[in-house]
């Protein structure tokens, strides 16, 4: 599901097991160290900007190369890189009708020992058609954004039982509108140390401390903010078939020239993979969140609950499906009312893989939300057809 995004949640903030410094990667992109792949696909858009009202619709259609390199440097060193433009052309467009996009990531990955591993994970993103737009902006607003993530694992142990990971990710939002840009172009920093002790070989006890720094570009008295997490749980994994993570504790947040807030966090997340191409996963997260109007509001009190599912229904038809339903609090700056919104996002797929390098898919993405405040509504539904060969 291209224009949807999948409810993963994130490495650094979602706990797991110490994961393979081998991380699998796609079966076409495997036993050969480059590998081109051609994706075009087009589709009916809604709502292209994502209004609350005066919704623009139009055909688009999109063509997306992607160069990928991977390769083990020695038995212990993994390295990969991939860069992938998208040119999209829409129909129904006012302002420009063909938009270029731009994907680069790489990923460093060493393994020392048995138990020492590190992780390292570049993305930058020119995403002038970004798949969730922000609620409550100006009529048909370009919302066009680069982005840029950095991420950072090094997992270890003490002792036999002990073990112990550091944690880092660096995120940088650049909107290409001018309103935009100044009201929510930022910086945001997360670190964090997790101490884990196997109680049998399969599950874990856990203690978490996470330090959270996030600062704005433009006018950062009342949005900049700084926030520690002091946090315990469980791990754990039956083989490849089941995991079972999550977190409860605290979150003291500190903002600049705003009063400062104590909050409960909660992370729980579950994943059954039935067979080689069919799994289920589910989770739930309960924490503070950035919010997209920062001149009213300081944060957004999110509720996210959310499942996805693959179901290999013959060797070469695979379906897929993904629900995330958030029941959000936006919590407003003085004199500023609370406003109550629940985000809806659903998307589906059924692909036919014609030969290993070659797929055909039919997709089906919808985004729903709903808000006290109407000029922050969103409907929109995307319905299209892609297809991808790899040589």
């Amino acid at each position: 599901m291209k224009h949807n995004k999948l409810v993963g949640v994130c490495l650094l903030l979602l706990p797991a097991l110490a994961r393979a410094v081998y991380a699998p990667i796609p079966e076409e992109e495997q036993g050969q160290p480059f590998v081109m792949t051609v994706q075009s696909s087009a589709y009916y858009d809604s709502n292209i900007f994502g209004a609350a009202t005066g919704a623009i619709d139009s055909m688009v259609y999109s063509i997306a190369p992607k160069l990928a390199f991977n390769i083990s440097v020695d038995k212990q060193t993994f390295v990969s890189a991939s860069y992938q433009p998208t040119l999209d052309y829409f129909e129904n467009r006012p302002t420009d009708k063909l938009l270029l996009s731009n994907a680069l990531t790489a990923r460093l990955a060493r393994a020392f020992s048995d138990a020492t591993n590190i992780d390292l994970d570049e993305s930058f993103h020119v995403d002038r058609n970004p798949q969730s737009l922000l609620n409550g902006q100006a009529l048909n607003t370009d919302q066009s954004v680069t982005w840029n993530e950095f991420d950072g694992r090094f997992t270890s142990v003490l002792g036999p039982k002990t073990g112990v990971v550091f944690k880092y990710r660096n995120i940088y939002y650049d909107y290409v509108d001018n309103g935009l840009g100044n009201s929510l172009d930022r910086m945001e920093h997360l670190g964090g140390i997790e101490l884990n002790y196997k109680l049998v070989p399969e599950a874990a006890v856990v203690g978490e401390y996470r330090y959270q720094a996030i600062n704005y570009r433009v006018s950062g008295v009342g949005k900049d903010k700084d926030s520690q997490f002091v946090l315990t749980g469980v791990d754990y994994a039956l083989g490849k078939e089941i995991t079972l993570s999550g977190r409860v504790g605290l979150e003291d947040r500190k903002r600049t020239d705003e009063a400062s807030s104590s909050s409960p966090y909660a992370e729980a997340t579950f994943r059954y993979s039935y067979s080689d191409q069919s799994f289920l996963s589910c989770g739930y997260t309960y924490s503070l969140e950035e919010t997209d109007d920062p001149a009213h509001y300081t944060d957004t009190k999110t509720n996210r609950f959310f499942v996805n599912v693959q179901h290999a229904l013959t060797k070469a038809v695979i379906a897929s499906a993904s629900v995330t339903v958030a029941p959000a609090t936006l919590l407003g700056l003085p004199g500023v009312p609370n406003v109550n919104e629940t985000t809806t996002r659903v998307g589906a797929a059924l692909t036919y893989v014609v030969r290993k390098n070659f797929t055909l898919s039919a997709t089906y993405d919808y985004d729903d939300v709903s808000s006290d405040k109407a000029y922050r509504d969103q409907l929109r539904s995307r319905v299209g057809i892609n297809a991808s060969i790899s040589f």
